[in-house]
């Protein structure tokens, strides 16, 4: 079983890290649960190389972390479209960081 990404870890790595510039959490907890998955599907690809591993639990558990992963990464796709964020660069868009400073510049 392979898990397909469309997300490699340096780019949600980099949203994450663009969520806490900016204060926008939301993209970013999208992106640390796919990192969370990759782990637990790695975990389980582990479990299975083990001949005294129920290999029907492991690969019960991998098979539907690989539909949770799927369906994250058409979450962030469609964040990133509706929050209008650079493809290339996975940086936020100027019009929300702006926003996000007028609010930490308010509550001085």
């Amino acid at each position: 079983m392979n898990l397909s990404t469309r997300y490699s870890d340096p780019e949600l790595e980099k949203i994450v890290e663009q969520g806490l510039i900016y204060m926008c959490a939301c993209p970013a907890q999208v992106a640390e649960a796919l990192n969370m998955l990759r782990k637990l599907h790695r975990y389980q690809m582990n479990c299975l190389e083990s001949p005294t591993n129920d290999a029907r639990v492991h690969g019960a558990i991998a098979q539907h972390v690989e539909l949770a992963h799927a369906a994250l990464e058409d979450c962030l796709d469609k964040v990133v479209e509706l929050e209008k964020w650079d493809r290339e660069t996975l940086t936020m868009p100027n019009c929300l960081r702006t926003r996000q400073m007028r609010e930490i510049a308010a509550g001085d």
